[in-house]
């Protein structure tokens, strides 16, 4: 049975990891050429895969049920813990809500398009939501279940597109150099963010228990899985396309467009929307399963029916009127992402760590990750510089990608 929890386990961090804005990855480093893409993704999985690990440093010591909520009060008190909420909330609720806008889009294409029903705009929206909503709030183990069918299906569209690239790569354009060297710093935010799987790690503590040697191997595999994937995804995309041709292709729809009349195939861009859907509803039940089980420590409320319904429409409803009916507002927080992914994913796990490490002094049957002060402190230090990107975006000195 814990076999069969750590691979599902490792499937919700892997599809959880690998969301529809993976197809945005070529677009955000284009200018980098493929050699400097693949090594800052390496980067970036190497500092997540870190903060994932300290992550289940501060687990050990704490509940099995214990989410950020709990975990920031603990170690770091009542202002640790608002800032843990806030950050929690704001980039979960805008994830939710782009996903439901998404997929509920894309939903109901399908059933006008393809099933011939004649639907309005918003009724996709609301089933693919109470779809969700309803795996979500049976517990963990429904969403492994349907994660597991929809990763297999995804990798098989996965396949399909790289299979119908893979003849059309041309070697010289994967040794292209950078264009420029901002534009590194341009791309560091969406890679980053195409990374970030931190949110869903209380509840796979909680499904699994605290089996440090299995969940260490749930998050290593879990996150290594998407890095492969994505290197497969730019060798494809970046070696069937110029540098030039990249950088043109400002859009998601434009580049997919720019890679079916090349290859003369409508099974491109029908495989890649195939993954794109897959990939947004695997994300979506990875994130908010996070959420779900966050708000239901946060509001102390039980685990019977009564309970995880007052759950799940807390953690639905607000997101889903968000997507209804103020579409430009959580479009706006999206641009914000990148930021509270780096307070959640990078300042407090240091944090925390730093604060149990001073209380607790470990003995030898404890799990410490490894670097001492000197990890900490760089990490901290890459977290400030993508904040940074982040904000010289913003203000428009350097290019936004992606």
């Amino acid at each position: 049975m814990t076999m069969n929890k750590t691979l599902g386990s490792t499937l919700i961090i892997a599809g959880t990891t690998i969301g529809a804005g993976m197809l945005a990855l070529p677009l955000a480093s284009a200018g980098l050429g493929f050699a400097t893409a693949t090594l800052l993704m390496f980067g970036i999985w190497a500092l997540m895969i870190y903060t994932a690990l300290l992550m289940l440093e501060v687990h050990q010591h704490a509940d099995q049920n214990a989410t950020l909520h709990t975990l920031a009060h603990q170690l770091l008190g009542r202002k640790g813990q608002v800032i843990a909420s806030f950050a929690m909330l704001f980039l979960f609720y805008s994830l939710c809500a782009a996903y439901i806008a998404g997929g509920g889009a894309q939903l109901n294409d399908k059933l006008n398009n393809w099933m011939g029903m004649h639907v309005g705009p918003q009724t996709g929206t609301i089933i693919f939501t109470l779809l969700i909503a309803s795996v979500v709030s049976v517990g963990t183990h429904s969403v492994d279940m349907v994660n597991r069918i929809l990763f297999a299906l995804k990798i098989v569209a996965l396949a399909t597109m790289l299979f119908l690239l893979a003849p059309h790569v041309q070697g010289g354009h994967l040794v292209d150099m950078p264009v420029q060297k901002g534009l590194l710093l341009s791309a560091l935010p969406v890679i980053f963010t195409s990374f970030g799987f931190h949110g869903s790690i209380p509840s796979i503590v909680r499904y699994v228990g605290l089996d440090m040697k299995a969940l260490r191997k749930i998050m290593i595999v879990g996150s290594a899985t998407p890095l492969m994937i994505y290197v497969f995804w730019q060798v494809a995309s970046q070696g069937v396309l110029s540098q030039p041709d990249l950088m043109a292709s400002t859009t998601l729809g434009t580049f997919i467009a720019t890679l079916s009349q090349m290859l003369h195939n409508p099974m491109v861009s029908q495989s890649v929307s195939v993954f794109a859907d897959l990939a947004l509803a695997t994300s979506f039940l990875g994130v908010s399963l996070g959420l779900f089980d966050f708000l239901s420590d946060s509001l102390k409320r039980g685990n019977q029916v009564k309970g995880r319904l007052q759950t799940a429409l807390v953690t639905f409803v607000p997101p889903l009127g968000f997507a209804l009916f103020y579409p430009q507002g959580f479009i706006m927080a999206l641009g914000f992402a990148a930021i509270a992914l780096v307070i959640l994913a990078i300042f407090l796990p240091v944090a925390m760590v730093k604060a149990q490490r001073k209380q607790r002094p470990s003995s030898e049957t404890d799990y410490q990750v490894s670097g001492g002060s000197a990890a900490l402190a760089l990490v901290t230090g890459l977290g400030i510089m993508i904040i940074s990107a982040q904000f010289l975006q913003m203000a428009g000195i350097i290019p936004a990608v992606g």
